[in-house]
């Protein structure tokens, strides 16, 4: 059993349930899943991009990363409806709990100045999403084969109903936020 998934049984739970008063151990928080999205502009020009990214994508959450189509045509960025922009994977059950796991203890760390993450990134439902500025930070990614420094975009999907019930999950679980002052 992983670690994270043993801590919130034993623990975060009973103090979530303790905190909000919950009427049913079903009404308490947990994390639904995790998408980790990455954007390749630059890829319209250069496919090898996309398909490197993707290979460091799927190398870091331990699945295979799927790619994502233009929408729509947007001729400021000369994009066109259905060209290859970037990749995403969608991670469940264990994987979830390992990459969160690998992502709190190894990879927030390893963040040059790092002081903590924003309280902000909450969408007003319990959803958190965590905005990465290169993929190096996870020792999955060897230094010297990458090609250009990617950022991602990390959303963490909650069944909490607010943003403070969630935060209360994301702090029991480690999550790192900065304190108030410092923001």
């Amino acid at each position: 059993m992983n670690r994270l998934v043993k801590q919130y049984n034993d623990e975060i739970r009973g103090k979530l349930q303790e905190k909000f008063n919950y009427s049913s151990s079903m009404e308490i928080p947990k994390i639904k899943k995790v998408v980790v999205n990455i954007g390749i502009g630059d890829a319209k020009d250069n496919p090898k991009y996309l398909s490197r990214s993707q290979q460091e994508l799927t190398m870091i959450t331990g699945q295979y990363a799927l790619i994502t189509k233009a929408k729509r045509s947007v001729a400021n960025f000369k994009l066109r409806e259905g060209y290859q922009i970037g990749c995403f994977v969608t991670l469940r059950r264990v994987k979830m709990y390992d990459f969160l796991d690998r992502l709190i203890s190894v990879g927030l760390p390893r963040v040059r100045d790092f002081r903590g993450i924003s309280e902000n990134a909450f969408d007003g439902r319990g959803n958190f999403n965590l905005g990465i500025t290169e993929q190096l930070i996870f020792p999955e990614i060897p230094y010297d084969k990458v090609e250009k420094i990617r950022g991602m975009n990390i959303t963490i999907v909650t069944s909490a109903k607010t943003d403070m019930e969630a935060k209360e999950l994301l702090i029991g679980l480690g999550m790192p936020f900065s304190r108030a002052e410092d923001n």
